[in-house]
């Protein structure tokens, strides 16, 4: 039996035609056949630079068979056998479109063990400049940096598995630049627009109750809508967030774990959100909380709690923001009003207090006022009321 040639080991010779060819040895088939990969060069010098840095990369990795299949038939299968059992349905869904509206037409074809960080790089920059499907009026084909930024998350993690299936040597993705995150500014509701909001949904019997529950719990929309009388503890006024509902295409709704380990908490309820729950039990026919309005075996749509969110906001004039902004809006007026960010992190199902404060904490003109005020108080207890040195200073520069 033949000895089975460790990965990395190569062998050079000159072509008939004057070019040079380097093969070294990256990986084996399952009946212990060698599996090569070829690089060529002008002259022998070039060649030994290229088949060295190759060598270095291929030392030890032993890739698959696997190896041969294109980027695109990878992802497929990533899709199928790494993620379909591991993410969200939501989550599944972007992914495939990010595969196959953006990667596939770049990158979909190329043998996966022969991409490099170049080719990656450059597919982020055509997609920047001319991804965008359909063009948009004033951004024309330009890609959003975000969605950029999107595409190399997941391709980072379905070339990582690659990594490890030993179907490719390094994650060409590793040293790529991509658009920095903008941090734009997130919607909240300041007090005016907060009290106009309740106004309009203290006029909506069908779903008063849905909204100022996620006003006072700052639930994720999945969360609310997923939640069932079983989670609510009428004599604690407590309740349990356990689950969240997504909702697939076709109506089809499907219920799964919360967002986070950390998202399965127990929170105590303001006063006034547990006594509505009660009164809202007593006349209750369904096991869900917050039924759909027309078959409540049903739980609400998170589609149709989107959309009646923007028929609220019109109908009050406020700003067209997003759901997840009544979240927003829950934590950071929370945490303006005294909350703590670790009891708060705990009521959202976050990780850690900094998450929170790094993600939730966002100064409205109402804060400023209020800090204004609170400042300006301290410094005239320091200072006096007559005099401030910054005014010392305004009348000496005034003075002739």
């Amino acid at each position: 039996m033949a000895k089975r040639r460790p990965s990395g080991d190569g062998m050079v010779r000159k072509r008939e035609d004057g070019r040079w060819e380097g093969r070294i040895v990256i990986g084996h088939k399952q009946n212990g056949d060698p599996i090569f990969r070829h690089v060529y060069a002008k002259t022998q010098k070039e060649l030994m630079d290229k088949l060295h840095r190759n060598i270095e990369d291929y030392h030890d990795v032993d890739l698959t068979e696997d190896s041969r299949m294109t980027l695109g038939e990878w992802l497929n299968r990533w899709l199928s056998e790494y993620k379909a059992e591991t993410v969200r349905p939501g989550t599944l869904r972007g992914y495939r479109t990010l595969i196959e509206q953006y990667i596939k037409p770049q990158l979909g074809g190329k043998q996966v063990s022969l991409i490099t960080t170049q080719d990656v790089q450059r597919m982020y920059r055509r997609l920047k400049k001319e991804g965008r499907v359909i063009e948009h009026p004033e951004k024309g084909t330009q890609l959003a940096d975000s969605t950029v930024r999107g595409i190399h998350s997941m391709l980072h993690l379905a070339m990582q598995d690659a990594v490890q299936a030993h179907i490719i040597a390094k994650n060409p993705t590793e040293g790529t630049t991509v658009p920095k995150q903008s941090g734009g500014t997130k919607q909240v509701l300041n007090d005016r627009e907060l009290d106009a909001f309740l106004a309009v949904i203290e006029g909506d019997e069908i779903w008063h109750d849905f909204f100022y529950t996620e006003l006072t719990t700052g639930l994720r929309r999945g969360e609310i809508c997923g939640l069932m009388w079983q989670d609510f503890d009428e004599r604690n006024s407590t309740l349990k967030v356990c689950r969240t509902l997504h909702s697939n295409k076709l109506g089809v709704f499907s219920l799964g774990d919360t967002k986070t380990g950390t998202g399965m908490r127990t929170i105590v309820l303001p006063q006034s959100t547990a006594e509505l729950l009660r009164r809202r039990r007593e006349k209750s026919v369904s096991q869900w909380i917050f039924p759909n309005p027309v078959m409540p075996e049903l739980p609400v749509s998170p589609g149709a709690a989107y959309n009646h969110l923007k028929t609220l906001l019109k109908r009050a004039g406020l700003p067209s923001i997003r759901f997840h902004d009544l979240r927003h809006t829950f934590a950071t007026h929370a945490l303006a009003s005294g909350v703590d960010a670790k009891t708060l992190s705990g009521i959202l199902g976050h990780t850690n207090a900094s998450f929170t404060l790094d993600t939730y904490t966002h100064v409205t003109p109402d804060m400023q006022k209020t800090a204004s005020g609170i400042v300006g108080g301290f410094m005239e207890n320091l200072f006096g009321k007559e005099l401030k040195p910054w005014q010392e200073s305004e009348r000496a520069g005034t003075e002739p």
